[in-house]
């Protein structure tokens, strides 16, 4: 493939606070800005939501008559359950299959977004965090 040949024996160092790191080879990714990014994405994207067999799942939201569970933009996803249950299975099939192709779930920028109560949830000893309690001050229910 063009661009694995583009990167062989690519050597990068990093500016930090305290310097400059010691040069290393660059083993994964692509440049910032690089004009395939977006393509090589949605390609993972879809290949992860494919694999993890959202498209057969029976949780998600009814609209229209269709069975929607998830939604995809620029680089980000958006997952959709009737219930708890279903979600938390929706987060973990596709955590997994993310992990099958080196990609890993940043907890940090999980957030759940309920109609009612919700309990805590951990996922690989992380707790994710509720959105409403960010958005509790802006919103008048």
């Amino acid at each position: 493939m063009l661009s694995t040949r583009l990167y062989a024996g690519q050597e990068a160092t990093v500016r930090t606070g305290h310097g400059i790191t010691y040069w290393f080879q660059i083993g994964k990714g692509v440049c910032q800005g690089y004009i395939l990014s977006p393509y090589l994405f949605n390609l993972y994207a879809e290949y992860i939501m494919r694999n993890a067999g959202l498209e057969e799942a029976q949780a998600g939201i009814k609209i229209a008559g269709r069975n929607i569970n998830n939604l995809r933009y620029a680089d980000g996803t958006s997952l959709m359950a009737e219930s708890e249950e279903e979600l938390k299975s929706l987060l973990m099939k596709v955590k997994e299959e993310s992990e099958k192709v080196g990609l890993k779930l940043n907890i940090q920028k999980t957030k759940i977004m309920t109609s009612g109560p919700i309990t805590s949830w951990q996922i690989g000893g992380e707790t994710v965090a509720d959105y409403f309690s960010g958005l509790q001050n802006h919103c008048r229910w």
